[in-house]
């Protein structure tokens, strides 16, 4: 084992999209993170990951340069660097793989690899002033666009899932929703921001009866494409003399298909923690919904810093320290993966 009675600084490298990010951790604590954005895909209304890909080689030394600037160390400090594994696009997590593996060897540190989904759920234990971490067991509700999970987690390495969507993923039914309604792309965040003055029972759309504890949300998604085709054809201005209250209507019935599911998990379980993390977990209504639950329903929610929901370095940090104190170790071969079981 290293030797835990002195400070452990942990570089970390997260590449799996389209931001290019970097941390340094003092054992639990973040002395600096940074995400050098991609603007570029705004014009092509999603990631493009040939250029998702370019842009990470481009950004990948400065952004480390001025996490370790920001830190205030020297790269010697570092005990060990870690990267995003997977899952994610293939390009963007080679570029941070190689750049960690080169990295390692070059300082003669240990490599340590992170699945990208652990680190949504463990940057709930980065040590904050004022922020209790959830204690073990818990459930974890992980939401973003491309994943929509619950997760019963045991301890840092002990984790299944125990629900997960069939199809498409909650950030992909905000984000194609948006796109229906003529919104520039990333439409999630203004979906937000409009429905916050909506009436959110004025459209009714249909919640999936899917078993279990898993999701479904294409059949949403479909919902939604007609029921805005149906009413544009008759009134041309619809979505604009509307669009408040079907962005609160739509926002709406996906917070209630994902807090039906955590409520129907926590009966099976047992459990009454949740801990929700992910991109989509910034989401002004989701975080709302599930405080409140704390008073009305008797759960205990665990909501993290907005800069560890969407994709950071940070929460692959955070992992990075806890497989650092078990000596968990990889080689130079290890391969990033666009898909990865958790």
């Amino acid at each position: 084992m290293p030797e835990i009675n002195k400070d452990i600084y942990i570089l970390a490298i997260e590449s799996s999209c389209d931001d290019t990010a970097a941390a340094v951790l003092k054992n639990n604590t973040v002395l600096s993170n940074l995400v050098a954005r991609q603007a570029i895909h705004e014009q092509y209304g999603g990631v493009v990951p040939e250029l998702a890909s370019r842009a990470h080689q481009a950004n990948i030394v400065p952004v480390v340069e001025m996490a370790l600037k920001k830190a205030n160390i020297d790269k010697n400090q570092i005990a060990a660097i870690c990267f995003t594994q997977g899952p994610g696009l293939m390009g963007s997590l080679v570029v941070g793989s190689s750049f960690a593996k080169s990295m390692a060897l070059a300082l003669n540190i240990p490599l340590i690899a992170v699945h990208h989904m652990h680190a949504h759920i463990f940057a709930h234990f980065i040590a904050e002033d004022g922020y209790e971490s959830p204690t073990f067991p818990f459930l974890a509700l992980t939401i973003s666009g491309g994943h929509t999970q619950i997760v019963l987690v045991k301890d840092f390495f002990n984790v299944e899932v125990i629900g997960q969507t069939t199809d498409d993923a909650v950030g992909e039914c905000f984000d194609k929703t948006a796109k229906i309604l003529g919104f520039p792309y990333p439409g999630g965040p203004l979906i937000d921001q409009l429905a916050k003055n909506g009436d959110a029972k004025k459209y009714k759309f249909t919640i999936p009866k899917i078993p279990n504890l898993d999701f479904s949300f294409s059949g949403l998604k479909t919902q939604i494409m007609y029921f805005i085709q149906k009413n544009m054809k008759d009134h041309p201005n619809f979505i604009e003399e509307n669009k408040a209250d079907i962005c609160a209507s739509v926002q709406y019935t996906i917070i209630k298909i994902l807090e039906e599911k955590v409520e129907l998990a926590m009966q099976q379980t047992g459990i009454n923690q949740i801990a929700i993390g992910g991109g989509v977990s910034a989401n002004s209504g989701i975080r709302e919904k599930f405080i409140a639950n704390q008073e009305t329903k008797g759960w205990k929610t665990y909501i993290p810093k907005f800069e560890y929901t969407t994709d950071n370095a940070a929460m692959i940090g955070i992992v990075g320290y806890h497989k650092y104190l078990h000596q968990m170790f990889e080689d130079v071969n290890v391969v990033s993966k666009a898909r990865m079981d958790m």
